[in-house]
């Protein structure tokens, strides 16, 4: 089957079945475990194609970090209803009920993080740019609510974030879920 076969039957961009088919992959499996082939073939496109828009896996891999940002920070901007103390319990409870799901593998983040220990790494530079946007978010909405100190609090937030992300994949959820939100509270006072 040729390639321009295969890209008549999927729909969307090669860029785009790349990209999802990697997302799909390396949420379930992990980045390391998957090859560029089986992405390739997945996906439905030619290696040329494939090295086209993506020259190397850490290239894919950083895109796929990125996308999930893109996604997680559009998703916290439609949470702008409220309180800023009750969209930072949105937040929070969001991630419980995700957390909770039966498709939850752990963070995307954290999961690469693992895979990606240099810190220098172009692929944990995108990780640490999600987690300042992370952070700045908490600490944005502390401070609209009067937090007497918000850039402290955004800290423990994240580390919170951080526990909970592990802990729904460790732990039982409902227990996580009320200690996630018990933290919250005594955080947020």
């Amino acid at each position: 089957m040729s390639a321009e076969t295969l890209k008549g039957s999927r729909p969307g961009s090669a860029r785009t079945r790349v990209l999802e088919t990697a997302t799909r992959l390396f949420y379930a499996e992990g980045v390391h475990s998957v090859g560029i082939d089986r992405i390739i073939a997945e996906a439905g496109v030619a290696k040329a194609t494939f090295y086209h828009h993506f020259p190397s896996k850490d290239d894919l891999v950083r895109a796929y970090v990125e996308e999930q940002s893109s996604l997680q920070r559009t998703l916290v901007a439609g949470m702008r209803a409220g309180s800023p103390r009750e969209q930072l319990q949105g937040i929070f409870a969001f991630m419980c009920d995700f957390g909770a799901g039966p498709g939850y593998r752990g963070c995307p983040f954290v999961n690469t993080a693992a895979e990606y220990p240099d810190p220098a790494h172009p692929v944990r530079q995108a990780i640490a740019d999600h987690r300042r946007w992370n952070r700045e978010v908490y600490r944005d909405l502390l401070a609209a609510d009067g937090h007497p100190d918000a850039e402290r609090t955004a800290d423990i937030l994240l580390l919170l974030r951080d526990g909970l992300v592990v802990g729904f994949d460790l732990d039982d959820p409902a227990t996580v879920r009320a200690a996630v939100m018990e933290a919250l509270a005594r955080a947020i006072g």
